[in-house]
């Protein structure tokens, strides 16, 4: 989420929103779970390069990504901005 925040120039609820992945054992060499939506040639292209990639997670499954809610806050003008999970309750 922080990519998606920093990297990206999201808004809070879209990155919230967005696709997502997760190295479910965190080691090097897990396999990638990859949530629908990812675009499909990035995550060919990990493939070729070798990564244990397990694609289009969906329904229940999604649990392992996690939930999120994020609010942040312009420091030059002060104003909040809040994104919830859609994903679960939350």
């Amino acid at each position: 989420l922080v990519v998606q925040l920093v990297a990206n120039g999201l808004d809070p609820q879209t990155a919230v929103d967005a696709p997502r992945f997760c190295i479910l054992d965190g080691s090097q060499n897990g396999k990638i779970f990859i949530e629908t939506g990812f675009n499909e040639d990035t995550v060919a292209k990990l493939a070729r390069y070798g990564h244990n990639m397990e694609p289009n997670v969906s329904g229940h499954e999604r649990e392992i990504f996690g939930r999120a809610q994020i609010i942040t806050k312009d420091r030059e003008t002060g104003i909040l901005a809040a994104g919830s999970d859609g994903r679960a309750d939350g």
